[in-house]
């Protein structure tokens, strides 16, 4: 029997009738590497739609980031907020670090609400999630009235199961093989 082209590429969804816009909860979670790099490239992405961006990072506060760096050069298109202490896997001062999550949580509501912005990255937040040092249920809450259109990417490890629930997007980094296994430091313009 000769093989006969079908009409269009097998899909593994139905076609839905009538296209809508939605702005999406999207959530970049799991032990592998990639999952800021994932929210940077939406951002490049949206950016080149014209999109109003802003990005607020719960950790990375006191680093020197390239994209810190870059989102210097694109001010006015992108709003870029590093308000973390840097990495507390322990914490050496709890009540510091509820402080500091809180004040960039608050930040996050007021770009919620602000509808300039199509496109809002939320950076570690599932590690402050994680760390209790944010309320799931508040966030989940606040993140429920953002505006229709507005979208929301968070990152980070371990992402609560309420979050992956409530999200409209979740992709998984699964790590397979990382430098740091064989002693090779996070470097700079890959990581940072």
């Amino acid at each position: 029997m000769a093989w006969v082209p079908a009409d269009r590429a097998p899909r593994q969804h139905e076609e839905l009738a009538v296209a809508r816009r939605k702005g999406l909860v999207i959530v970049y979670t799991g032990n592998g590497k990639g999952k800021t790099t994932a929210a940077l490239g939406l951002v490049f992405r949206a950016l080149g739609r014209r999109y109003r961006v802003a990005m607020v990072q719960f950790i990375k506060g006191k680093w020197k980031t390239g994209e810190a760096m870059m989102a210097k050069e694109l001010a006015g298109r992108i709003d870029f907020f590093p308000m973390g202490d840097g990495f507390t896997w322990i914490t050496r001062n709890y009540a510091q670090d509820v402080a500091s999550a809180r004040t960039a949580w608050a930040k996050c509501v007021e770009l919620l609400a602000d509808e300039r912005y199509q496109l809002v990255i939320f950076d570690e937040l599932s590690y402050v999630l994680t760390y209790n040092f944010l309320s799931l249920e508040a966030v989940i809450e606040d993140l429920k009235r953002k505006p229709p259109r507005t979208h929301v990417v968070i990152t980070g490890r371990d992402a609560p199961p309420a979050l992956i629930e409530m999200a409209d997007l979740v992709t998984e980094m699964r790590e397979i093989k990382h430098p740091y296994q064989v002693g090779l430091k996070a470097q700079p313009g890959l990581d940072y």
